[in-house]
């Protein structure tokens, strides 16, 4: 102790007023290991080498990847995504090779998985035990992907309700291009006789629902369309795969996009969009202009269901009008209803605003950086975090949608639907209007219930977890450790430790075990970058 540190009993004799305002401990270590980007909800696990019969403790981070639950693993997973967008970005080279050619390994587990199809398909015919057989080929299917086999086995054709294609004729028509097979854009040449290959950045917002004032409120609240505004959230996602899907006509090529969703401050979902190539703007925003999506649902105008005048749940029938004791029409039959309709029209169309703003980036320039920060600006908060209400007016608002948001339908097994006389997909005792577990009725979501970012198949030829792969490998190569390409994944057992058990270790244990090995791992790494030899390699292969 130094001559400057407080002794235990001058602490002691500190006023009482003094002391309730000092920092508690263990918020001062959660503090510090935020500093270090160490996760502060580390999981602990038993990992037994089954090679040497060592047992020891493991801290896993805990992934979050919102800043309200852990920020540090919030801010890692949002530097991966921005790693991710610029290695796809403005490619020149297709990312994408030919497929391999199957090899004996998976032909033999191909054909171990036919034989097993064959007595589970015997089972279902004799009504005999299929759990048996179910998990044999379950096995085996887990076995094709891990011999490096992607995807799964479609075994059945999934039901499909054939409807028009003619476009509406509140739609402009879109040109349509000769698709090449191709996913990077042209390279041109400058005046200087050098090569640019430009790609654009495109934002897209959805249809306006009434004037707003500039912190997002409406001007009038009465006559704001909030019903259209939390349909037009939850059905987003559909809108933004018509409009890829109608740039890839017009474009002329595979087109390959990085988007990233976050709320307008008047809470409408819009879309940033990194495109690898470019096209004309105009034709971008003919694009918009032109693109979206019907939903082909039952009518949900009439409430017929509300407070306790409910439909009752009857087993082997389903719900019940509780009044005339009719079964509801069920999911299907209110399609079938839906589709015998001449004159139906559609629950609702989803429409791009015309706010679309288009702008063209060239690799390694400012914009380029500017627009990967833009991407990933909001990726560590919740829909909802991104514009918190400051505001009277700004939360009123908030409440307004979200009570539109509660009864809205959400999906085809939403039950929400018995508000409207029917009957979800796949009903089940206990359902009731305004209780849909799905996350488009949470207020952390304002009804948008998609994916936070969007990234096409082709557009670094890489998965997030390859990604992730290529930091580590970065890693051991400064260090001069050779990457383990022979790794074996039955090496070790692994055992979590429930934190409430006697056995865990407590927090404050492990937030400082985490913090000291992340200031060894990183003083590893800098003198191996200072040009001074690497010490204590295995901590750093587990830091990679």
């Amino acid at each position: 102790m130094t001559a400057t540190e407080p002794t235990s009993a001058q602490i002691r004799r500190v006023p009482r007023a003094v002391r309730a305002a000092m920092p508690v401990a263990l918020d001062v270590v959660v503090e510090a290991a935020k500093q270090n980007g160490v996760c502060t909800r580390p999981l602990e696990f038993e990992r037994l080498d089954l090679h040497g019969g060592r047992t020891e403790r493991v801290l896993i981070p805990c992934g979050a990847r919102l800043a309200s639950v852990c920020e540090p693993c919030a801010r890692q997973a949002a530097t991966l995504r921005r790693a991710q967008c610029r290695e796809g970005w403005h490619l020149a080279v297709e990312p994408v090779a030919d497929r391999d050619v199957p090899n004996d390994h998976q032909m033999f587990l191909a054909t171990e998985r036919a034989d097993a199809q064959r007595l589970l398909d015997r089972a279902h015919q004799d009504g005999g035990d299929t759990a048996t057989y179910q998990e044999v080929v379950e096995l085996l299917d887990g076995d094709l992907n891990a011999a490096g086999v992607r995807g799964r086995l479609a075994l059945e054709t999934p039901a499909r309700r054939a409807r028009s294609t003619r476009r509406r004729q509140d739609a402009p028509d879109l040109p349509r291009r000769r698709v090449e097979p191709r996913t990077v854009g042209r390279t041109y040449t400058g005046a200087d006789g050098r090569g640019y290959r430009p790609s654009l950045f495109v934002t897209l917002t959805c249809d306006t629902y009434g004037k707003v004032k500039a912190d997002g409120t409406p001007v009038n609240q009465d006559t704001y369309d909030y019903r259209r505004a939390a349909r037009d959230a939850i059905h987003f996602p559909r809108v933004v795969d018509r409009f890829v899907q109608n740039l890839r006509r017009v474009a002329g090529f595979d087109v390959q996009y990085f988007a990233a969703v976050e709320p307008q401050r008047r809470l409408a979902p819009h879309l940033h969009l990194a495109m690898r190539g470019t096209m004309p703007r105009a034709d971008v925003k003919a694009v918009a202009a032109a693109t979206y999506h019907q939903v082909w649902w039952p009518s949900a105008d009439v409430v017929r269901f509300a407070g306790d005048h409910l439909p009752v749940w009857a087993e082997g029938a389903g719900y019940l009008d509780p009044d005339t004791g009719e079964v509801l029409p069920t999911w299907d039959e209110a399609l079938d209803d839906l589709d015998d309709d001449p004159d139906a029209v559609p629950f609702h169309v989803v429409r791009l605003g015309p706010q679309v703003d288009v702008k063209g980036v060239l690799a390694g320039s400012p914009d380029a950086g500017r627009c990967l920060s833009y991407l990933s600006k909001y990726l560590t908060k919740s829909v909802a975090d991104c514009h918190e209400p400051d505001t009277d007016a700004q939360r009123r608002h908030v409440e307004r949608l979200m009570d539109v948001l509660r009864y809205e339908p959400c999906s085809p097994s939403c039950p929400n639907w018995l508000r409207y006389g029917v009957q979800p997909k796949d009903a089940k005792p206990g359902m009731a209007p305004g209780r849909c577990r799905g996350k488009a009725h949470k207020p952390a979501h304002l009804g948008y219930a998609g994916r936070r970012v969007l990234v096409s198949r082709k557009w670094s030829g890489k998965t997030l977890a390859e990604h992730r792969a290529d930091r580590r490998a970065w890693v051991l190569e400064q260090l001069g450790v050779a990457v383990d390409s022979d790794h074996d994944p039955d090496r070790y057992l692994w055992r979590p430790i429930d934190p409430g058990s006697p056995k865990a270790s407590p927090l404050a244990a492990r937030l400082l075990r985490a913090i000291a090995d992340r200031q060894r791992w990183r003083a590893q790494l800098q003198a191996v970058q200072d040009g001074q030899p690497p010490t204590d390699i295995p901590a750093t292969r587990e830091a990679a």
